[in-house]
């Protein structure tokens, strides 16, 4: 009797050990969900229209004023 409880006890502790260092396998990257934007009148989901393109960035030169302000400070 006290063999069988033995053997039981074994398999249980096997069993979740096996389980605890089993490896994870990745089913591949998660696609992240857009947002959507509703219409405030009818509450349904509206198409987005189309963005202006970015401006591309001008490096500003600071005015004559600006730089002796500088100096002074």
């Amino acid at each position: 009797m006290a063999d069988l409880i033995k053997e039981v006890v074994e398999n249980v502790v096997q069993g979740v050990l096996k389980e605890i260092l089993k490896k994870t396998t990745k089913k591949g990257a998660t696609r992240r969900t857009k947002r959507q934007t509703r219409s405030s009148t009818t509450g349904r989901f509206t198409k987005k229209t189309t963005s202006k393109p970015a401006k591309k960035q001008v490096s500003r030169r600071r005015s004559a004023t600006s730089r002796s302000r500088q100096r002074k400070s």
